[in-house]
C-alpha cells in the first residue's frame, strides 16, 4: 500500500513538473487577447476584455505571409536535403567495411560536437557569391543538421540484416533499387523523426537568417518577429498574438507526430 501511495505521489510530482512547461505558452496565449495596458503586465489572468483585433492587426501586415512562405520554403528544402543525403550516406557507411567510410562517419560525429563558427561561414559564402540567397541558408542548415541525421540513421540501419541486401542483389536488384525500394521503406520511422527535428530546428532558428540573409524580403518568420517587436514594442498584446501564430504550426506538428520522435530516437539509440 505504501509503495502504491509513493508511486501515485511520484506521478503527481511528475505531472506537476510537466505542467510547468505549459505556463509560458499559457501566458503568451492569454496575453495575446489583452489590450496595451494589461498585456504589459505579463500576467496569467484572463483578459478583462478580449481583444480579437490583435490578430487582425497581425494579418494586416504584408510581411507576415512572406515570412511564412520563406520559412516553409527553407525548412522544406532542408528537410529534403538532410533526409536524402543522410540516408544515402548512412546506407553506404553502414553497408561497406572501409577505413575511409569509418573515418567519414567519425567526421560526422565530430560535427555533433564541434560548434558552428559563423564568421568563416560568412566569409566562405561571400567568396562563393551565394551569401544572402535561399541556397546559402539551405546549405548552411543542411551542413549543421546532417551529422545528427547520419548518426541516427547509421544506428538504425545496423538492425537491418545484410542478408536482405545479398538476397536482393542475387535476384538482380541494383544498388539504387536496393536503396529506394527496400532500405527506404524500412527506415521511414527514423526519417519522420529526422523530418520533425529538422523542421523545428530550422523554423525556430534566429542566428542563421540573421547573419546570412542580407535581403529583408527573404527573412524567415522568426526574423519577422524580431522586426515586429521593434515596431510594436509598446503593444505587447499584438506581439504575443504574433508569437502564437508563429508557434502554432510547429506545435501542432509536434503534438501530432511526437510518437514518431520517441520511436525513432529510441530505435536509433537502442540498435546503434
Amino acid at each position: 500500500m505504501n509503495k502504491g501511495k509513493g508511486l501515485i505521489l511520484l506521478e503527481a510530482v511528475a505531472i506537476a513538473l510537466a505542467l510547468l512547461i505549459l505556463i509560458p505558452f499559457f501566458m503568451i496565449f492569454v496575453n495575446s487577447f489583452k489590450d496595451i495596458r494589461e498585456s504589459a503586465l505579463f500576467g496569467l489572468s484572463l483578459p478583462s476584455q478580449w481583444q480579437w483585433s490583435n490578430y487582425k492587426d497581425i494579418f494586416g501586415q504584408a510581411n507576415i505571409m512572406r515570412g511564412f512562405m520563406n520559412s516553409f520554403l527553407i525548412s522544406g528544402c532542408v528537410v529534403v536535403c538532410v533526409n536524402l543525403f543522410a540516408s544515402m550516406a548512412a546506407f553506404i557507411i553502414q553497408r561497406r567495411d572501409s577505413r575511409f567510410l569509418r573515418g567519414a562517419y567519425y567526421m560526422f560525429i565530430m560535427g555533433l560536437i564541434v560548434p558552428v563558427s559563423i564568421v568563416p561561414t560568412i566569409k566562405l559564402m561571400g567568396d562563393l557569391h551565394i551569401r544572402g540567397s535561399y541556397f546559402s541558408l539551405v546549405m548552411y542548415y543542411t551542413a549543421v543538421l546532417l551529422p545528427f541525421a547520419v548518426f541516427l540513421l547509421v544506428g538504425f540501419m545496423k538492425s537491418i540484416p545484410r542478408e536482405l541486401d545479398e538476397a536482393a542483389l542475387l535476384e538482380g536488384c541494383s544498388y539504387f533499387r536496393l536503396y529506394t525500394q527496400i532500405i527506404l521503406p524500412l527506415i521511414i520511422t527514423v526519417l519522420v523523426t529526422v523530418t520533425i527535428v529538422v523542421m523545428v530546428s530550422v523554423w525556430n532558428d534566429f542566428f542563421g537568417p540573421f547573419y546570412l540573409m542580407t535581403d529583408s524580403t527573404k527573412w524567415t518568420i522568426v526574423l519577422q518577429i524580431f522586426n515586429f517587436v521593434t515596431m510594436y514594442s509598446t503593444n505587447w498584446g499584438v506581439v504575443f498574438a504574433f508569437m502564437v501564430v508563429v508557434v502554432a504550426p510547429v506545435l501542432i506538428l509536434y503534438l501530432f507526430l511526437q510518437r514518431y520522435i520517441i520511436d525513432g530516437l529510441t530505435a536509433g539509440s537502442m540498435k546503434g
